[in-house]
């Protein structure tokens, strides 16, 4: 039982639903994200549950609750987050009618999300911001345009914000440029140093071909997936206070 002041409400536990991957450095990743949030809020039940490909679904993870937040570990809204989640839960809620589910958003866009990104470049020796240096911000890639082009969005957000040679974006699949495409671009369009920033959760499939097709395209850095970025952790707080107080305003409307 999670403990609590006297008097108080109960805190409704955080579902964070990821979409799960094969390469179990895909749930470790999680896993290590979600452990932040616990130890910085540790009065909230926190639950794992992934869409596919690993255990447990979101059905599992809601099984003995009466009421959650559910949180999408996804980047941008898209089919995963439109259609994919939404079934799951209407599935479980049919099932139990009294289950209370309060649907958080994605984690991106979100400014931190960008802040976390340049840790990851300057982890791997990219000054933020360096006038030399041309920035493919690479994304899993979706079937929605409204997804790719929030991605787009983001890069000209960022371009405008620091003072990139450029910022550009790639996508792993679904759409172009790929990413060795655009880092072969920027190289002949003679941009003096060209490094891969992966707009990606965890390590997996994608992350490892981005990494290997940009090399070998001519990207002198390719930097680390986002994973258990203290930026993330953060902002799926904000995501869960965001969902409860929505909550509390219905309920008191």
């Amino acid at each position: 039982m999670t403990w609590r002041a006297p008097g108080t409400a109960p805190t409704i536990p955080l579902i964070a639903v990821a979409h799960g991957s094969r390469d179990p450095r895909a749930a470790a990743t999680v896993e290590s994200l979600l452990d932040l949030l616990r130890r910085a809020r540790p009065e909230i039940p926190v639950r794992t549950a992934y869409l596919d490909h690993a255990p447990p679904t979101l059905g599992m993870a809601l099984s003995g609750l009466a009421e959650a937040v559910v949180l999408p570990l996804l980047l941008t809204e898209a089919y995963h987050s439109r259609v994919d989640i939404p079934g799951a839960l209407a599935e479980a809620t049919a099932r139990r009618p009294l289950l209370r589910v309060h649907r958080g958003a994605t984690l991106g866009p979100h400014p931190l999300l960008v802040t976390a990104l340049e840790r990851r470049l300057a982890e791997a020796g990219v000054e933020a911001g360096d006038p030399g240096t041309a920035v493919v911000l690479v994304s899993a890639g979706s079937s929605d345009r409204r997804a790719n082009a929030t991605i787009a969005r983001i890069a000209r957000e960022w371009a405008g914000l620091r003072g990139w040679w450029s910022v550009t974006t790639a996508y792993a699949s679904a759409a172009e440029p790929t990413p060795e495409q655009e880092v072969r671009r920027l190289v002949e369009a003679g941009a003096p140093r060209v490094v891969v920033a992966p707009y990606l959760l965890a390590p997996g499939y994608f992350a490892d071909k981005i990494r290997a097709t940009t090399l070998a395209a001519g990207a002198e850095v390719v930097a680390d997936v986002l994973g258990a970025a203290p930026e993330l952790a953060t902002v799926l707080l904000e995501r869960y206070e965001q969902a409860v107080q929505r909550e509390k305003n219905f309920a008191t409307a």
